[in-house]
């Protein structure tokens, strides 16, 4: 096709477009429809046309090449969504938050309070300070503040958009006559869609194959069930319900296959065209924000109580004399304000949930939002899948039985590594006896036969390596996953040699009614000569047999070993192997004419073999039989165990047979061996599920019974729903469109990142990118080690607020008998300026907090019970140790000051000589600094509530780094000039440095004994 018949083929796609584009593509659609004939609707026009006018051969599809022209040209396969929010509305959105409008208050009143004092100056006097430096500190340190606000919460958006896109919707399209599975936002107008069960339809289009296929269409037209579809043309235009042969953006397949030609996209689909209706909904705020939200709420509210009570107390013993006293009590407000307010905890609290979706991510858990970290901690129950999750999803033929003995191969999965070892009968040597030999050459026989009659294909794939390590090597199996077991276990014994010159002529397929298959085979090594392989169910196989071979010889087969057979087919059953029989059958000529009651039509020719399966399918020679199996992961049974101790309870939920669930739950340990021989007492059927009388017997057994068979996808929400009712929090794993309502109604919905349909990843709060149970539970792991950090951090913020706030109220309502006011002075007099304690919280909150957020578990978390939503963040037993430590902080404080003020408890008498002012702006600095080596000290010991300090004190580098980092800015603070001015400092001495490090080691100590105190409680 030359360039100008390309771009009429390509621009020809808009007749059946319907409108083109909204909004900012209203010119393309101009420019478009000024060259294009009337639009029709395609549901009216037949498939091929639709396919000639779009440009494409439904053969093929369209070339890479011409997609990606396209992709230019009508832009990518989404929605238009809603404008990107300014960045100058991100970074005053950082503003939004109580506990900063309480500090916008305290800047504001430090304003009002510094023009007041400078008018009303005495002529000629200083006026005091020359620039209002405590307002100026607050509103830069706000800024700092929301600065680091704004990148965190920026790099968070990012990780998390770096999340989606690993699981960006996928789809399956025809290019280039492959199939290419290519993200969903590429899809093109003339892709060739290819459909299955569980997809999600990416654009609309017109069907040219259907085969059963059924759409859920519900998002769009309201149809509660979902629509049969089918390829024939429409007579007339109908209602989007109606249009048989067309599939929507939106939709999903709920059954059957098919292949669609996309007619339009993004804004040009039916769905486009409603987008203004489909804005998404803001979330709701988590457990953890609401309680943040609260506890921003109570300290604000705390603040202005503490505040008026000790400005009434002042008002009514000292009284306002004059402006000054205005002044004192108005920046006194200031200081209480600061104190109290943690700046840094949304900030810190985003970057902590941040880094651990991100480390879940490295153990291939994707968490689609941030605060459902949270509730992965307290899992209950987890509620699994069987095939792929607990299992590989690799079937894997372990057992072959033959007439004379029964082999066990080695090896699991697709990897054709492994061998065959001999089961010796009860009393043999390890030995090999006549029979085992026999029973080894009869296995690789059966296998040979059974690799034969096969339409699978084991498919080698060499990845980034230059392929000769094992480990470039991956192995994939094309068809179905039962017969490439036979293969892989074929290769494992070499049996491929056996068939290697054997070529197909003809194959009678299997159905549900004839429960086997046949093929047609030619040997290459002997003229030609024909011989009829077959496998199926074994008792259905045997009905056909009529011969055996035993030890190389063929012989008639008796009643007895047709028992013998039938026999070993119920063990196998028994332990939860799937059975197929292998036989053959040699034809003896080398042309199928030749064999006699074939039939032939009037040209001569042999009439097809699928339709002549009596004649072929008779006096089968039996081989043997193999046992299959889908192994369970070697490290899911551990995992369970490791649930288990952490008071989480495993609950397998499956569609296939009891016996095989029961054999699964037995070997993970999610039922005992006794309970696997026990079916009725420890499986239940979706049958047996359905036959219980009312909700309360439905909680019962779900109460009881971890196993449950043979279920539909709605006894999955009803088993959900049940435990739920029961408190539990529940963990729901599924990966077919089916399992979309369970998933979204599990409080943590989990979807298969490799089999999930599209459908179930959008429903799902988080997704296994390995589709491992393993991974569920060390989500959890990582969850409750998330959660013991964010109370680490809570704890030591608050207490060390609170600390700030009681050294305030301290300060002043102790302020004659500390030293702080001289007798007969009056007015207040803070103990610490605004500024001083904006510059602690903002070395506590921002470095020390951040650094506990990623502090390793100082205890084994996965050996306590699992934690109820209804628990608060922060109980009673936080609260106690926030006052207790805040109160310690507060007296060790105070008593620094005293010490360097004349007329205090403690004071050190050489300060005498000094005058009140100078003694006041020591007294700060001391007090300033002990309060922060108080902080970074509690930083320690607030990384558990009662285990010691000295355990695992240096596990955590990076709050070693944060203390250090503090205490080079602490030091700056206090000797570097420009800082003295801004912050109310003075040098100290050597000596004075002692008493502060020694007055702040009272926090370690006092903590250390109240610890003690509390294991003590703990052990009695």
């Amino acid at each position: 096709m030359d360039d100008r018949k390309k771009d009429q083929s390509i621009q020809s796609h808009a007749n059946f477009d319907g409108d083109f584009a909204t909004g900012d593509r209203t010119q393309i659609r101009q420019d478009q429809q000024n060259q294009q004939p009337p639009q029709i609707d395609p549901s009216l026009a037949d498939a091929q046309a639709v396919a000639a006018s779009l440009g494409v051969d439904p053969n093929t599809g369209l070339s890479q090449a011409e997609a990606e022209r396209r992709l230019a040209q009508y832009g990518p396969n989404e929605l238009a969504s809603a404008p990107p929010v300014p960045k100058w509305k991100k970074f005053l959105a950082q503003f939004k938050d109580p506990l900063v409008y309480l500090l916008l208050a305290a800047t504001g009143i430090s304003l009002i309070a510094w023009f007041i004092e400078k008018a009303n100056a005495a002529p000629g006097a200083e006026g005091g300070e020359i620039l209002p430096f405590d307002a100026i500190v607050i509103v830069l340190i706000l800024i700092v503040n929301a600065v680091l606000g704004y990148i965190q919460e920026s790099k968070a958006e990012e990780a998390v958009e770096a999340l989606s896109q690993m699981t960006a919707p996928q789809t399956n399209v025809l290019r280039d006559g492959k199939i290419a599975r290519i993200n969903t936002v590429d899809v093109v107008p003339g892709d060739m869609v290819v459909l299955g069960e569980g997809d999600s339809i990416p654009a609309d289009g017109r069907l040219l194959a259907a085969a059963s296929l059924r759409v859920a269409e519900a998002s769009l037209t309201g149809e509660s069930v979902p629509v049969g579809k089918n390829v024939d043309t429409l007579a007339e235009a109908k209602a989007l319900g109606d249009r048989a042969n067309m599939v929507f953006n939106g939709t999903s397949v709920t059954q059957g296959t098919g292949r669609a030609i996309v007619t339009s996209t993004g804004m040009r689909t039916q769905v486009g065209k409603i987008a203004d209706l489909l804005q998404a909904t803001d979330d709701d705020d988590s457990p953890l924000q609401k309680e943040m939200n609260y506890v921003s709420k109570i300290l604000g509210i705390a603040v202005c109580i503490i505040a008026a009570v000790v400005l009434v107390a002042l008002a009514l013993t000292e009284g306002f004399n004059d402006i000054h006293d205005v002044i004192d009590s108005l920046l006194l407000s200031v200081s209480l304000a600061v104190a109290a307010v943690p700046e840094g905890l949304a900030a810190i609290l985003t970057v902590v949930l941040a880094l651990g979706v991100r480390r879940m991510a490295e153990h291939h858990a994707i968490v689609k939002k941030l605060h459902s970290v949270e509730t992965l901690g307290s899992a209950s129950v987890i509620c699994s899948d069987k095939t792929g999750t607990l299992t590989r999803n690799e079937m894997t033929v372990e057992r072959v039985v033959t007439p004379s003995g029964e082999v066990q191969l080695t090896g699991t999965g697709y990897a054709p590594e492994g061998r065959m070892i001999a089961i010796p009968d009860a009393g043999l040597t390890s030995t090999p006896s006549p029979a085992q030999e026999a029973a080894q050459l009869e296995a690789v026989a059966t296998l040979a036969v059974g690799a034969l009659a096969n339409d699978g294909e084991l498919r080698e794939n060499t990845g980034a390596g230059d392929g000769s390590a094992a480990s470039d090597i991956t192995w994939e199996a094309v068809g179905d996953p039962t017969e490439v077991s036979l293969i892989v276990a074929a290769r494992k014994v070499k049996a491929d040699r056996k068939y290697a010159n054997y070529t197909r002529i003809g194959e009678i397929p299997f159905t549900s009614d004839r429960k086997r298959m046949a093929v047609v085979a030619q040997d290459n090594a002997d003229a030609g000569r024909l011989t009829v392989f077959a496998k199926g169910a074994p008792d259905v196989l045997l009905g056909y047999c009529s011969r055996i071979a035993v030890n190389g010889a063929v012989r008639p087969m008796t009643q007895g070993d047709r028992q013998q057979i039938l026999a070993a087919v119920e063990r196998l059953s028994a332990e939860a192997y799937r059975t197929l029989g292998q036989a053959y059958r040699p034809l003896g000529t080398a042309s199928l004419a030749d064999v006699p009651g074939v039939a032939i039509n009037a040209a001569g020719h042999v009439v097809d073999i699928a339709e002549q399966s009596d004649v072929l399918e008779n006096d089968l020679i039996w081989v043997g039989m193999v046992g299959i199996i889908d192994p369970p992961r070697t490290e899911v049974r551990d995992s369970v165990a490791e649930a288990h101790r952490a008071g989480i309870r495993t609950v397998m939920i499956t569609g296939d047979h009891p016996l095989t669930a029961a054999r699964i739950a037995s070997d993970l340990g999610i039922i005992d061996a006794t309970g696997a021989a026990d079916l009725g007492s420890t499986v239940l059927t979706g049958t047996q599920l359905d036959e219980l009388p009312d909700e309360a017997a439905f909680d019962n057994a779900t109460r009881n019974i971890s196993v449950y068979a043979r279920v539909a996808p709605e006894h999955k929400l009803k088993i959900v729903e049940s435990l739920q009712r029961q408190g539990n929090i529940v963990a729901m794993t599924g990966d077919g469109v089916n399992d979309a309502p369970a998933v979204k109604t599990a409080d943590i919905g989990v979807a298969m990142g490799i089999t999930g349909t599209e459908v179930t990843k959008q429903s799902a709060k988080m997704i296994l990118a390995d589709d491992n149970f393993s991974t569920i539970v060390e989500a959890v792991r990582e969850g409750r080690g998330i959660f013991d950090n964010i109370r680490k951090f809570l704890r030591y913020l608050l207490s060390s607020n609170v600390g700030e706030v009681f050294t305030v109220f301290g300060g002043v309502m102790l302020a004659g008998f500390l030293g702080i006011t001289q007798p007969g002075s009056q007015g207040v007099t803070v103990p610490l300026l605004a500024t001083q304690l904006l510059w602690i919280n903002l070395l506590t909150d921002a470095a020390p907090a951040l650094a506990m957020g990623v502090d390793p578990s100082t205890d084994d978390v996965m050996a306590r019970k699992p934690r109820k939503l209804t628990d608060r963040v922060i109980d009673g037993q936080m609260w106690g140790d926030i006052i207790f430590i805040g109160i310690i902080m507060a007296a060790v404080t105070l008593i620094g000051m005293d010490m360097h003020l004349a007329g205090g408890l403690f004071t050190d008498r050489s300060v005498d000589a000094v005058g009140h002012d100078a003694q006041m702006t020591e007294a700060r600095t001391m007090g300033f600094t002990i309060l922060v080596f108080a902080q970074m000290l509690n930083a320690l010991c607030s990384r558990s509530h009662d285990q010691s300090v000295f355990v695992g004190l240096f596990a955590n580098k990076w709050l070693w780094g944060a203390i250090a980092l503090s205490t080079l800015l602490q030091l700056a603070v206090v000797y570097v000039p420009f800082l003295n001015t801004a912050f109310g400092t003075v040098p100290l001495s050597a000596g004075a440095w002692v008493e502060c490090l020694g007055l702040a080691m009272i926090v370690l100590v006092a903590s250390e004994l109240r610890k003690c105190v509390l294991r003590a409680m703990h052990r009695r």
